[in-house]
């Protein structure tokens, strides 16, 4: 259902019914995964989170591992921060 690199990968996944009897498979949120930081990115205009997971984690759908290391649940909120911690790098 989710790449291997996802961070929903391993997640359990469950089965809820809509009120129009549509049946929807959803995924456990992961839980926060704090890492300890190697830096802090200055964010110049609008540097998108994905460019910034390859420059410094190798990895283009890295953007989440960012999220994580920040505390922030949705990309959203993190790409609207001026500074960015960032984990160590490499691919998990």
């Amino acid at each position: 259902m989710f790449t291997a690199d996802s961070r929903y990968a391993s997640q359990p996944t469950y089965t809820v019914s809509l009120p129009d009897g549509t049946q929807v498979t959803a995924v456990t949120p992961a839980p926060p995964n704090p890492v300890p930081l190697i830096g802090y990115y200055q964010r110049v205009g609008q540097a998108r989170l994905d460019l910034i997971a390859v420059q410094y984690l190798n990895a283009p759908t890295g953007f989440w591992r960012l999220c994580d290391a920040n505390n922030s649940m949705l990309a959203g909120a993190l790409a609207a921060r001026a500074l960015i911690g960032i984990p160590p790098g490499g691919p998990t």
